[in-house]
């Protein structure tokens, strides 16, 4: 049968799956390299072949729970190199190791991307082996005689990250989406709101699209949690089936406490005869399609899934197959919606009597972390083999419904299918996006929403449309309002509620009404105090004097200053009786050092709209700023510096941008500023180097205008500005707009001959006319700003 096809055809040959339970009586403790191992060896023993082992020139591994992300943490320890440790323990030496990125997208993305390379004739035998043991890791948490994973096996991998850019966002984390459930919760109620039902209808299709889950899962001698639930059970809310995030009870979640391993042996036509393996083993992939959805945030439709729909409906077609034609499916089933989504696009039916699941699904069967789909491709390899020309499909979901993979299975053969991916991708990003803004202001309406329910009190989390102009936005809601979250679990339908938003530099937060807001949130008191707390001013005819005073920490800011001197530069904007401003830090040893992190951990570290120092962001302050630097400006300090139009350092100054050696960069307008401001090869080497500078050489990059000995900063400042208040604010003011608006114009003729109404303004000011009969009358002007 298989005579007339390539030799270098990939073909499914093995699958094996292990599982335990500590609450079995054979339970033994299985590291997650221990259950994968076990999985392997079965997958190798359901070959049916010889040396097989020894043939394997690549090995691919899932990435486990405890290292899919930066702060992941293994509490028993855990392998260096876990595909290698793997290989080891199997008896294999493969050429080639890979370690996949995150997400449940992985397993079924192997199979398409490996089999590629087996077609290319660049590898043979492919072991595709993933696992958890997570319940292990809890069940010895609290022990004193603790297992230790620890394991060092040596030898190259491909480690591929963690692939999670465009799933994890700064606005998701600020806005408390750090967790799957509460994403998905957002998707699942933005379905409901497409769909018109209301919640105890919409709840009720989640308990009958998943009570058949567990019907299989109850069958299921690897299941992690083998219980025939019905629709009720699953949906009604108990002390043992909390709810977790609205709509999602703890039974319809995606169950992680798990210790379960899977496997995939792949190989080519001719390496499978050579070792073997009888072709009653044989599945080929008839049908695949690996996509990518966009950002949450951007998508048109938040309870739909395109990219899902899309990897399925053409998997289907290179298979030369309908969903009618298919006898046997695995949806990936992490909650409700991730079904649900492929469901409304493909014309399956949540009572399917096929069933959509082979396992028993992500909360019944187990969500063996980024590793699920290799347990269903091995029930979907069983079941075909089982129906000699029967298709079986597998559908497999990473992120937030963020990267889909699909295949088609049968135990027909046929050539390896060809896929144009790329083409495929173009067509999903070619979807428009929703328009979106991170600091939304006014009145808006609930597109969807959860309410999060914590031990520290309940948190609803809401996706919003402004009235104003229909940008999309994420919100919390605010500290001790409980009238949202009210809302949000109440008897009235929060989706298309009227609420008010309001922005700040930690996030946005809704309430119910604008008096609500002002209540809440109260302006600050316009003009300058005399008690701020880190910062301090002093008044001095037309100048402001500002000095950071936090010397312990040499003049690092954290929010609160940031705060305190958002308000100050505020004021400073709106008086008209001042007209040009100083910044310095307290001390001789420091202007800023930046970002005070120890005064954020545990925390993002925000500041306002304004940016860094109330000055980095803000717009449109048309009045001089001169930056006293008298001593180190580092970090978020040096970009205060390049924020401000003036600056002048004494001899002992430093300046560095030295975000690149602590893994961050220069955010708050480094990269930005500094290749405008000097020769852009030297900005590069600062920038990707943290290299520090010296006053000398900040003057000669015209960083600095002015250098003086130390301890003289403040009096150049001072000295400089005596000189600008002695001219024309209205010509200062109209001048830095110019500036400004010509900016970015790079032909300067052009620049030259832009039109502002500037003249227009010099025309009309009692400045000009001043300035005018003061030079006719050989007298000094008296300036009015005017």
């Amino acid at each position: 049968m298989t005579e007339n096809l390539d030799p270098r055809t990939p073909v499914l040959v093995g699958v094996g799956q292990h599982a335990e339970r500590v609450d079995d009586p054979d339970y033994r403790g299985l590291s997650a390299v221990g259950l994968a191992v076990a999985a392997a060896n079965q997958a190798i023993a359901d070959a049916a072949g010889k040396g097989i082992a020894a043939a394997i020139d690549t090995i691919a591994a899932i990435r486990q729970f405890e290292i899919s992300t930066p702060i992941g943490f293994a509490p028993l320890g855990r392998s260096t190199n876990v595909a290698r440790s793997i290989a080891r323990d199997l008896g294999a030496d493969p050429q080639r190791a890979i370690l996949e990125v995150t997400g449940g997208q992985g397993p079924q993305h192997l199979v398409s991307e490996l089999g590629d390379a087996i077609a290319r004739g660049e590898s043979e035998v492919v072991l595709l082996v993933g696992s958890e043991a997570i319940s292990t890791a809890r069940h010895f948490s609290g022990a004193e005689d603790k297992p230790d994973f620890s394991d060092d096996p040596g030898g190259t991998v491909e480690d591929r990250g963690y692939g999670l850019r465009g799933i994890v966002t700064l606005p998701q984390v600020r806005h408390g989406l750090v967790d799957a459930t509460s994403q998905y919760a957002l998707l699942e109620h933005a379905r409901r709101a497409r769909l018109g039902l209301d919640r105890a209808t919409y709840a009720a299709t989640m308990g009958e699209l998943f009570a058949p889950f567990t019907t299989v899962a109850a069958a299921n001698p690897l299941a992690a949690a083998p219980t025939e639930r019905t629709a009720e059970e699953l949906m009604t809310v108990t002390e043992r089936n909390r709810m977790v995030a609205d709509p999602y009870p703890r039974f319809v979640i995606a169950r992680d406490q798990v210790n379960q391993g899977a496997a995939v042996l792949m190989m080519s036509l001719a390496a499978a005869r050579r070792l073997g393996v009888p072709e009653e083993r044989y599945v080929f992939l008839h049908g695949r399609a690996d996509t990518a959805e966009q950002s949450i945030i951007d998508r048109p439709d938040l309870g739909a899934s395109p990219a899902a729909v899309l990897a399925v409906t053409h998997a289907l077609e290179v298979a030369g197959v309908t969903t009618d034609d298919l006898a046997h499916l695995d949806l990936y089933s992490c909650y409700p919606i991730a079904v649900a989504a492929v469901c409304d696009g493909t014309g399956l039916s949540a009572d399917d009597p096929r069933g959509l699941t082979a396992t028993g699904g992500l909360p019944f069967f187990g969500g063996a972390g980024n590793n699920y789909s290799m347990h269903g491709i091995a029930e979907i390899v069983s079941r075909v083999r089982a129906t000699p020309g029967a298709y079986g499909l597998v559908g497999a979901n990473g992120g937030m419904l963020s990267k889909y993979s699909a295949g088609v299975y049968a135990t027909t053969p046929r050539s390896w299918p060809v896929v144009d991916s790329a083409a495929l991708q173009a067509e999903l990003d070619a979807a428009p996006r929703v328009p979106t803004t991170s600091t939304p202001d006014g009145w808006a309406t609930i597109e969807t929403y959860t309410v999060k329910h914590e031990r520290a009190g309940d948190v609803g989390i809401v996706v919003g449309r402004l009235e104003s102009d229909g940008r999309r936005f994420f919100a919390m809601t605010a500290p001790g309002d409980a009238d949202v979250v009210d809302l949000l679990t109440g008897e009235q339908e929060p989706l298309g509620a009227r609420v008010y938003v309001r922005s700040f530099g930690y996030g946005n937060r809704v309430v119910l009404t604008k008096e609500r807001a002002a209540e809440l949130f109260p302006a600050a008191a316009r003009g300058l105090r005399d008690d701020y707390e880190h910062v301090s001013v002093r008044r001095d005819g037309r100048v402001l004097e500002v000095t950071l005073e936090r010397p312990a920490v040499r003049n690092a800011l954290h929010a609160a200053a940031h705060v305190e001197l958002d308000e100050i530069f505020d004021a400073y904007a709106a008086d008209p009786e001042l007209w040009v401003a100083i910044i310095t830090g307290a001390g001789d040893d420091a202007f800023c050092a930046g970002n005070d992190l120890t005064a954020s951990m545990g925390d993002l570290p925000w500041f306002p709209d304004s940016g860094f120092g109330g000055l980095t962001s803000r717009k449109g302050l048309l009045k001089p700023v001169i930056a006293a630097v008298n001593g180190t400006a580092m970090g978020g300090g040096f970009e205060i510096v390049l924020a401000c139009q003036l600056a002048v350092a004494t001899q002992s100054a430093t300046f560095a941008l030295p975000e690149v050696k602590v893994g961050l960069f220069a955010a708050a307008g480094g990269v930005v500023r500094l290749p405008r401001a000097i020769p852009e090869k030297i900005a590069n080497e600062l920038i990707l180097t943290g290299r520090s500078i010296q006053a000398d050489e900040a003057l000669r990059l015209g960083l600095v205008s002015r250098v003086v000995p130390d301890g003289g900063a403040l009096a150049a400042a001072r000295g400089l500005a005596a000189e600008i208040v002695g001219v024309s604010p209205t010509s200062v003011r109209l001048s830095l707009e110019v500036m400004a608006a010509t900016r970015g114009i790079a032909d300067p003729v052009e620049a030259a001959r832009h039109e502002t109404d500037a003249m227009d303004q010099l025309l009309i000011s009692e400045d000009t006319l001043e300035g005018i009969m003061a030079f006719g009358e050989k007298r000094q002007p008296v300036w009015k700003n005017r």
